[in-house]
């Protein structure tokens, strides 16, 4: 657990270093992969030569991985364009119901009910963050902000679960999805506005930041973690990047969401925190003798 938090920590700086390196939102979805190939491919034969090699059957859902990250950053590049690096990854992390939801239809890991109850509350509060009912609203277009977020989060939630389905490794299938995702992001950059192959300094620099900070140290830690816990529980645990990444971006960057984008937030957090909140073992027992049909004993 203490594996997972810390990277996620480490992720959430990777918005207010994407708004740093102030280039087109393919770019830095593309060099944060292609910088992070070299580490991770070191860790991978590092991981190969103690533990031998990559079972055959696990290389399928890595590659898979690989696309689905590729979508994931760069909808949510995107999405940080629109509505800046703090409101875009909470939006980006919706993935926690979704995971929780694909975890029971593929994994049989059952969610609660207080999932069930949680669900409309955080949409409830992706509504306020897009500035629907907000003249003040924070960003360029905060509506599709939200749509690029919610992509986002349908493509995370795809890539956390082919991780979780691999081989039980970390850096091995991460450095097969990081190659895989920097091939596809190329082939699509001109679908997503296009990519500057030849970015100037410093924003080489800090695309370089952000590729062996939160893409090589904070997903191998995560990756490491992933197959040893249950799919929702990481998930839950990856809610202290939008946390740390709102806070980051008001300190750094200057951003300020208005006050009705930030109760949004709050919603999202507090709805997901509740969802996500395991049943005590008294009332996990009463819900599961409720579900198991009464036989008279007269």
């Amino acid at each position: 657990m203490l594996i997972a938090v810390a990277g996620a920590l480490i992720i959430s700086t990777s918005g207010p270093l994407v708004r740093l390196s102030d280039v087109a939102p393919a770019t830095s979805a593309l060099f944060r992969c292609a910088y992070a190939v070299p580490p991770i491919v070191l860790l991978a034969w590092l991981e190969r030569r103690r533990l031998g090699p990559m079972p055959r059957k696990a290389l399928v859902p890595a590659w898979a991985a690989g696309v689905t990250f590729a979508l994931d950053l760069l909808f949510w590049h995107h999405a940080i364009e629109y509505v800046g690096a703090g409101l875009a990854t909470v939006l980006g992390n919706l993935q926690v119901f979704i995971v929780a939801f694909a975890a029971w239809a593929l994994f049989k890991e059952r969610p609660s009910s207080r999932l069930m109850v949680g669900t409309p509350v955080v949409f409830a509060g992706v509504v306020l963050i897009s500035g629907v009912f907000d003249s003040a609203a924070y960003g360029s277009d905060p509506t599709m902000g939200v749509l690029a977020g919610v992509a986002t989060s349908v493509s995370y939630a795809a890539f956390l679960l082919l991780m979780k389905s691999g081989s039980g490794r970390g850096a091995g299938p991460l450095a097969h999805a990081t190659v895989v995702a920097t091939i596809v992001i190329a082939l699509l950059s001109p679908v997503f506005g296009g990519a500057d192959f030849v970015p100037e300094w410093p924003a080489h620099g800090w695309l370089l930041l952000l590729a062996l900070g939160p893409q090589v140290v904070g997903w191998s830690l995560i990756a490491f973690s992933l197959p040893r816990q249950p799919a929702a529980l990481t998930a839950l645990l990856l809610l202290v990047q939008p946390l740390t990444t709102v806070a980051l971006s008001a300190l750094a960057l200057g951003e300020r969401p208005s006050p009705l984008q930030l109760a949004g937030c709050a919603v999202v957090v507090l709805g997901v925190l509740y969802g996500s909140r395991r049943p005590q073992p008294a009332l996990a027992v009463a819900e599961q003798d409720a579900q198991v049909p009464k036989t008279s004993t007269v």
